[in-house]
């Protein structure tokens, strides 16, 4: 008896314990994509794509709103200023005012390249999934740019309809920066390496402002972006985020 006992009490443990693990991986998680998101924000941003026999500048301004949205506007260079994508849910929209054409961009073309960039149309909506479509686990604790990290790794949950087979992320155990993300497909192969860094403050909080995305296969190719002014927590209606204001935005 007294043996059963100590095995149900070894169980009970083992998976409190793990069930545990689960919800701090994910509240890690949780904590890291608020911070770089806030509830709302608007911000200005600047990209670089470097290629290895040329380079391209573009800015854009942003406005993002919970999970659900998201909205960019194309400042420069000439050539597609005024360009803008909505976000909403999981549906991307662009509106091309030179041809005057409103796009839907559908679920094929989601892996497609974004602006020519190494970000992919879906990267423009993954962030707002992070935490509901993947399971999260800390895998390991790593020194990482003289932070102390959690290494934590993200499976999508099974009927989650996301296209990255895992992605490996970087938190650091104080203030929840996350520093580096790595990106596999589904046959496990590592695609994308990010890495997060320029820690400064920004409106209410500090956090990384710069952005360097290289795939691993493709030597030479590399996408930096680099925030120049956030505001969180700014009031946005959400009217704001839609298919009729996207010809008005600027």
């Amino acid at each position: 008896m007294k043996t059963k006992k100590v095995i149900v009490f070894l169980l009970v443990m083992a998976f409190g314990s793990l069930t545990a693990q689960a919800q701090d991986a994910q509240e890690i998680v949780k904590k890291a994509n608020d911070l770089l998101r806030g509830q709302s924000n608007e911000s200005v941003m600047t990209m670089k794509i470097i290629r290895p026999k040329w380079e391209r500048t573009l800015k854009f301004k942003g406005w993002s709103k919970g999970n659900e949205y998201s909205l960019i506007y194309v400042l420069e260079p000439a050539k597609e200023k005024g360009q803008v994508f909505l976000k909403r849910d999981k549906e991307i929209w662009n509106w091309v005012p030179s041809i005057e054409r409103m796009i839907k961009i559908p679920p094929s073309m989601m892996m497609q390249s974004w602006m020519g960039s190494d970000l992919t149309n879906d990267d423009l909506v993954k962030e707002s999934s992070i935490v509901e479509d993947y399971n999260h686990k800390v895998i390991g604790e790593e020194k990482l740019n003289g932070y102390d990290c959690y290494k934590i790794e993200m499976t999508p949950k099974e009927d989650a309809a996301v296209v990255w087979g895992k992605i490996i992320t970087w938190i650091s155990k104080e203030h929840y920066y996350t520093l580096q993300n790595e990106y596999y497909d589904e046959d496990g192969y590592l695609v994308n390496v990010e890495t997060l860094s320029k820690i400064k403050k920004m409106g209410d909080r500090t956090l990384p402002t710069y952005y360097e995305i290289v795939p691993v296969d493709k030597k030479g190719h590399k996408t930096t972006m680099e925030f120049n002014e956030v505001k969180f927590n700014v009031p946005i209606k959400d009217s704001f985020f839609s298919i009729q204001n996207m010809k008005r935005v600027h």
